[in-house]
């Protein structure tokens, strides 16, 4: 199927999140006079990204060519997706399109940010967005959330196939199964460019059917006996939440849910009938005080040990309405996030010492990935039969993985492209290249502060954080420049001054030392001799305690 007359111009791949990286998926592709934006996501911060909430893409390049931006594509509802477009639309006003239950989604998240203007659009598997020069198709995917899709950009080039997220399900929950046939379809059309999710690579085989979770969890409600039942998973993995919402009527269970995000993806789930579950057997979780433990599922965020959510809230008795009691079985329907270990194993440590029985992974079959592993990414690169290659969404290591397994199924190296973000990948039905880079970075989101946390503030965060901070106050005459008051010190996070008396003494004799040495020299310059008490101190402090603090003089004259 030939959409466009024949041209000579370049298509622009790029990716401004998502690759090196897990998390902040965005990828731009530019043909002529048009670009568009495939995903819009958020990652969670490092940790030394200290106070920062979440990190956003720089969207500096898509500003500088607003007039060309014609939409966003969404693939799936889950945040390293869809979690920036907030921020991204308050810049940027273009239209998003989505599944029904990415856009229901996606406004939630708009009106928690008072966002009523944004242009949303509801698409359905196969529907095509015609632009000018390309043509966005939506293909229906398998993932951990229903509504997926890949996306098939065509162009008089060739055609721009992004898997988005996916797992080949034959088996899926809602009997939906990913669109193989279309897949193939574009295969035989002629696929020049493949972008394939990259997460799963490392592993082996096929990745398990969402169906199969159904055994494990089985198996522990019907031996639950008479213990509350407590479910933590992710609160986007709607298949799982019907599982566990099955199986608790099965057990003539009340389900009752803690969680923010949970109370609102069920929400949007329920009202457009992508999950069901009787009104009778929901319950308030304010109420579960008049059911009998044996009468109760609760379902719940903080598979991640997020020191905020409701499990952990939970583990450290904290919850507002639900204390952990000896007895209680709680089950974990997820794996560690890379980097998350020790926070989820500190909460499973607190919920045995309470006396919970706590089933996570590592001990029964109740989580699966939603991501393809070894096997299904060799499928869909020979169903697409592409003739370049792009691995997204993932570390360095899982990029260059992808870039082998590519090679394994014959496909020639210099066809294939690990990219950096920023990077620019020009291509046209017989060559492609890396030729140029677009501004790109990570945005910081603090609180209400969207790009106003940099290097410079995390620095003196990891500073003060590690060191302590010291602060000299000194009042000194206006006319004479003498001293009238003071050095007095103030010191947080470096050590306690009543215990620490001798070396106060000497950190204020060194004060004096260069106030003394500046009265004499008649200098009056406040940097002068901030610069120098802080420098003076700094050594001295150095010295005696091998410590750097933070040393803040604030000089007032009167």
């Amino acid at each position: 199927m030939q959409l466009f007359k024949k041209n000579t111009n370049k298509i622009k791949v790029m990716a401004l999140g998502g690759l090196n990286e897990i998390g902040k998926n965005m990828t731009l592709i530019e043909y002529k006079d048009e670009i568009i934006v495939i995903d819009a996501g958020l990652s969670f911060p490092e940790d030394e990204m200290l106070g920062v909430d979440i990190v956003i893409p720089d969207i500096t390049y898509l500003l500088q060519n607003r007039d060309k931006v014609k939409g966003i594509f969404i693939t799936h509802g889950h945040e390293d997706h869809i979690g920036a477009l907030p921020y991204i639309l308050k810049k940027l006003d273009v239209p998003v399109y989505g599944t029904m239950l990415s856009i229901g989604l996606i406004q939630v998240k708009l009106k928690e940010h008072k966002l009523s203007t944004a242009k949303l659009n509801v698409i359905t598997p196969k529907q095509i967005v015609k632009l000018s020069n390309m043509s966005v198709e939506f293909i229906k995917n398998n993932h951990s959330i229903p509504g997926a899709c890949s996306i098939a950009v065509h162009t008089d080039q060739g055609i721009i196939y992004h898997t988005g997220d996916f797992k080949i399900d034959l088996t899926p929950i809602d009997g939906d199964v990913m669109d193989l046939h279309r897949i193939c379809e574009l295969g035989q059309e002629g696929v020049l460019l493949l972008l394939a999710d990259s997460t799963n690579v490392e592993k082996p085989g096929y990745t398990m059917s969402e169906k199969t979770v159904g055994a494990g969890l089985d198996d522990l409600f019907r031996t639950a006996g008479n213990s509350r039942i407590i479910v933590a998973t992710f609160s986007s993995n709607i298949h799982r939440l019907q599982q566990i919402i099955d199986m608790a009527k099965k057990c003539n269970r009340k389900v009752a849910i803690s969680g923010r995000s949970m109370v609102n993806v069920i929400g949007v789930a329920r009202e457009l009938g992508y999950l069901d579950i009787e009104d009778d057997m929901l319950v308030d979780l304010n109420d579960i005080s008049k059911y009998d433990d044996s009468e109760l599922v609760i379902i719940t965020t903080g598979t991640q040990g997020e020191p905020m959510s409701a499990l952990a809230r939970m583990a450290s008795s904290e919850h507002k309405k639900v204390e952990i009691r000896p007895g209680d079985l709680v089950i974990i329907s997820a794996h560690p996030i890379p980097g998350n270990e020790k926070l989820i194993s500190k909460v499973i440590n607190l919920l045995f010492e309470k006396g919970a029985r706590v089933v996570y992974n590592d001990l029964a079959d109740i989580h699966v990935s939603g991501h393809a592993s070894q096997e299904e990414l060799k499928l869909i690169n020979r169903m697409a039969n592409p003739k370049f290659f792009m691995p997204v969404h993932g570390e360095y290591r899982m990029l260059k993985r992808h870039s082998e397994l590519a090679q394994e199924l014959g496909m020639p190296a210099e066809n294939i492209f690990v990219m950096q973000t920023g990077q620019v990948l020009e291509l046209d039905k017989n060559s492609a290249k890396v030729t140029t880079t677009v501004p790109i970075g990570n945005v910081l989101v603090d609180g209400l502060g969207v790009g106003d946390v940099g290097n410079i503030v995390l620095r003196d965060r990891k500073h003060l954080s590690e060191d302590g901070l010291m602060i000299v106050v000194v009042t000194i005459s206006k006319e004479d420049g003498k001293v009238l008051a003071g050095p007095d010190i103030i010191s947080r996070g470096f050590v306690y001054v009543r215990e620490s008396e001798d070396l106060m003494d000497g950190a204020k004799t060194v004060i004096k030392e260069v106030l003394n040495e500046c009265e004499e020299k008649n200098i009056k310059e406040w940097a002068y001799l901030k610069n120098n008490i802080k420098e003076n101190l700094k050594e001295y402090l150095y010295t005696k305690t091998k410590r750097n603090p933070m040393i803040l003089p604030i000089i007032m004259e009167v």
